[in-house]
């Protein structure tokens, strides 16, 4: 879920319909509503480098019924998200990707095929947002260099 997602989320009738239904009284009124958001732009780093949550109240509901029809913006010049670095990471994911699918067209052969299905595989353990991500990310990275190995070891090798 990127920040538009969110805002449409919690845009939503049905959010509070399903704080009622768990909740007794009604949002807003009969109880507080804080939610906890590192907006990138806004975000304190933590020690670690992390981005620390801070509460945001109620009137966070009128800013997510603004943002949540602004995702037709999402990776046009006008997204303010795009520029973040998570969001060019996730660019650069997606480059990376068509680079490998390149490179299979020209290289791939019975040898190297194992080492190629792994490869390709490798994007679908990349989980989490933020630090959880990059995280997620640079592990990627050190399997696909793992990888990259044995498939440029089977070039040209017979499959078993």
């Amino acid at each position: 879920k990127d920040e538009y997602e969110v805002a449409r989320l919690h845009a939503d009738p049905a959010f509070k319909d399903r704080l009622r239904a768990q909740f007794e009284g009604e949002p807003g009124r009969d109880y507080a509503l804080r939610y906890y958001l590192a907006p990138p732009a806004l975000a304190r780093r933590d020690a670690r480098g992390r981005p620390q949550k801070r509460a945001y109240g109620a009137w966070m509901e009128t800013a997510f019924r603004l943002l949540a029809p602004m995702k037709r913006v999402r990776g046009t010049w006008l997204d303010v998200f795009g520029r973040t670095a998570e969001r060019r990471m996730e660019r650069q994911l997606a480059a990376d990707y068509l680079a490998l699918a390149e490179e299979f067209a020209r290289t791939l052969d019975a040898g190297n095929r194992d080492a190629a299905l792994e490869l390709a595989n490798v994007p679908d353990a990349i989980r989490g947002y933020g630090h959880v991500k990059e995280k997620s990310v640079e592990q990627a990275r050190g399997k696909q260099a793992t990888l990259w190995e044995r498939y440029r070891a089977g070039k040209g090798r017979m499959a078993a």
